[in-house]
């Protein structure tokens, strides 16, 4: 697999993530998400792997007639074999933030696992 593969595979995930189908179904997030993730969310909150898992169909994005992410200028980077880092902006219900992702892939399936995530919000232009 090239670090394009990599990337690509990364992005397609990412992407997955936000559709409201994977994010009402704990067994589809845990496929997604590396068993020792943690994210620092635009709250600040951090998030634990099981916490997030639990959460999940609850959280914003999640309902299938209710708002949903609209991620651009996403780009990424091969940081070394098995790692890739993604970088984009997203909008849900208004609200916009810059976010930023890490993704490993599995030594022994090579299946590609959220391992970070960090939200960080961006303050309205009026404001």
């Amino acid at each position: 697999m090239t670090e394009a593969d990599g990337v690509g595979e990364a992005i397609a995930r990412e992407l997955r993530l936000m559709d409201p189908h994977v994010r009402t179904s704990r067994a589809l997030a845990r496929r997604l998400l590396d068993p020792e993730f943690v994210e620092v969310g635009a709250s600040g909150r951090r998030w634990t792997y099981d916490d997030m898992v639990a959460a999940l169909p609850e959280m914003e994005g999640a309902a299938a007639g209710g708002p949903r992410y609209e991620p651009s200028e996403m780009t990424g980077v091969a940081l070394a074999p098995g790692l890739v880092h993604l970088t984009y902006t997203t909008v849900i219900d208004g609200q916009r933030a810059r976010r930023s992702s890490l993704w490993r892939r599995d030594d022994v399936d090579g299946t590609w696992r959220m391992y970070y995530h960090q939200a960080t919000p961006v303050p309205s232009m009026g404001a």
